[in-house]
């Protein structure tokens, strides 16, 4: 299951999303283990079908992620696009994007409440690793004009704004 996250890092949520497979202790899965070791241990799914729903769910994932010089262009041209930072607190205090907004549950709830897929909402974390299980939650009520950065906030300061701190988390 490594290599097959390694290489399709929305593997977990595909399986979950389908299977209901890694989303908790009791369906959950080791790295260690291979795909075909999960598959059996989870109602003898078939191996080949299992990986082709991984792969389809990547080919999505990509159609949503979008280049940090990508967006700063739209940025230009589009005022609407609201800007949902999925960072802790201390991360977004330390360091965002202009305009963005630290998502809360009143911030979540009023996104909902609007109702509209007229304004683009366009998803940040750190390093592009978690923005798509937050869209994945949009997208799954209703919302489809969702995006995520690539490569997150740390991608942004690397090659659109170099005055933005870089940071590790330990």
């Amino acid at each position: 299951m490594g290599e097959v996250l390694g290489a399709y890092p929305g593997a977990q949520r595909a399986l979950f999303r389908r299977y209901h497979i890694g989303g908790c202790a009791s369906c959950g899965f080791q790295p260690t283990e291979t795909l075909e070791q999960v598959c059996q241990r989870n109602g003898t799914l078939d191996v080949d079908e299992v990986m082709q729903h991984i792969r389809t769910s990547h080919e999505q994932d990509e159609k949503i992620l979008i280049e940090p010089k990508e967006l700063a262009e739209w940025l230009k041209q589009e005022k609407s696009i609201r800007l949902l930072d999925v960072r802790s607190r201390e991360e977004f205090e330390a360091v965002h994007i202009e305009g963005a907004v630290l998502m809360s549950q009143p911030v979540t709830q009023q996104i909902l409440a609007e109702g509209t897929n007229m304004r683009p909402l366009l998803i940040i974390d750190h390093q592009g690793k978690q923005g798509l299980d937050a869209a994945a939650y949009f997208l799954g009520h209703g919302l489809t004009n969702v995006r995520c950065l690539r490569g997150g906030i740390d991608a942004w300061s690397q090659e659109v704004d170099p005055k933005l701190p870089r940071y590790q988390l330990g």
